[in-house]
């Protein structure tokens, strides 16, 4: 049995999710883990001296939680795919001995153990001005309050950048504007290259 890993990282509203999902649809033997739903509950995430929660770190997330489940993965894939009542299947590019995680999140690569499991990453970035539009049209519970986005989601998106990009190498950066129809034929012809390589 093989097992790669695959992480798809960047800025908030860069395409993550929305590439992780598509990935998904087109690999048979593989799930998703999402950072996002990993988020500690409002009440004990800390407030920074402008009072904007602080949810951009590490601190504000169960890693703890999140690296058990994919250890769950790590296992056992076909028993985790059961669970989330996917079934196991075998074509002539992805057999059925090899097994694909999709790990996506905003703070992925900056998290030492989980990023060491990683066999691949990308990173979907986007200019501020496309960020802050994207941002402005999404929902958030709990809302952003006036002000959060200039005054801490971008500065604190660029200082855990800068983090990663000094720790962390083989990056493949992406560009989060172009049709998410061709950011998933990328990624996917890379991903197909290595279930080649792992029949070899």
């Amino acid at each position: 049995m093989r097992k790669i890993i695959i992480g798809i990282g960047g800025v908030t509203n860069g395409g993550k999710t929305t590439l992780s999902k598509s990935l998904h649809k087109l690999l048979h033997n593989s799930c998703v883990v999402s950072q996002d739903n990993f988020f500690k509950d409002d009440s004990v995430v800390p407030a920074d001296n402008n009072g904007f929660k602080e949810y951009d770190t590490l601190d504000a997330l169960h890693m703890d939680r999140m690296m058990a489940v994919i250890g769950l993965w790590q296992k056992d894939p076909q028993s985790f795919m059961s669970s989330c009542g996917y079934a196991v299947k075998s074509t002539a590019t992805e057999p059925s001995n090899v097994f694909v995680l999709i790990v996506e999140g905003f703070l992925i690569f900056n998290h030492g153990p989980l990023n060491s499991l990683l066999n691949k990453r990308y990173f979907l970035q986007i200019s501020y001005e496309t960020c802050r539009e994207r941002r402005s049209s999404r929902v958030y519970v709990p809302p952003d309050p006036p002000g959060y986005f200039d005054g801490y989601v971008w500065p604190m998106y660029l200082k855990n950048r800068r983090a990663m990009e000094e720790t962390v190498n083989d990056i493949v950066f992406l560009d989060g504007t172009q049709k998410s129809e061709t950011l998933l034929s990328t990624v996917y012809a890379d991903v197909q290259e290595m279930l080649m390589v792992t029949q070899r």
